[in-house]
């Protein structure tokens, strides 16, 4: 596939995408689950997440709950994810719900275009 993003030395593409302005969140990870009180943005197609602890994450609409079943996610891991389908496959997810594993921290979030 072709791609205009730089590339490491193993010919890899390098996520190279701007922190959009306003898109920082932060969300206190305690043991009931929690989610971010502003939606992202309708552009948003990436979001970066840092948790201080263990954590499940659940995406979706401004209803989602994240529970032990979700996605693991641990602690000083920097990871970048997609929150849209793209091409018809699917909704852009707006919201990211958080519960502890271990002990309270917070997930950081930042949206990125």
């Amino acid at each position: 596939m072709t791609t205009l993003l730089p590339k490491d030395a193993d010919n890899n593409a390098i996520p190279a995408l701007r922190l959009r302005d306003n898109g920082a969140h932060a969300i206190a990870v305690t043991g009931t689950s929690a989610r971010n009180t502003n939606a992202f943005d309708d552009d948003t197609k990436v979001i970066s997440l840092y948790a201080t602890t263990p954590v499940y994450i659940a995406c979706g609409d401004d209803t989602v709950v994240a529970t032990t079943s979700d996605h693991y996610f641990p602690a000083g891991v920097y990871y970048d994810i997609a929150i849209s389908g793209g091409s018809g496959k699917g909704a852009q997810n707006l919201y990211v719900a958080v519960l502890r594993a271990d002990t309270n921290g917070t997930l950081y979030i930042s949206e990125k275009e």
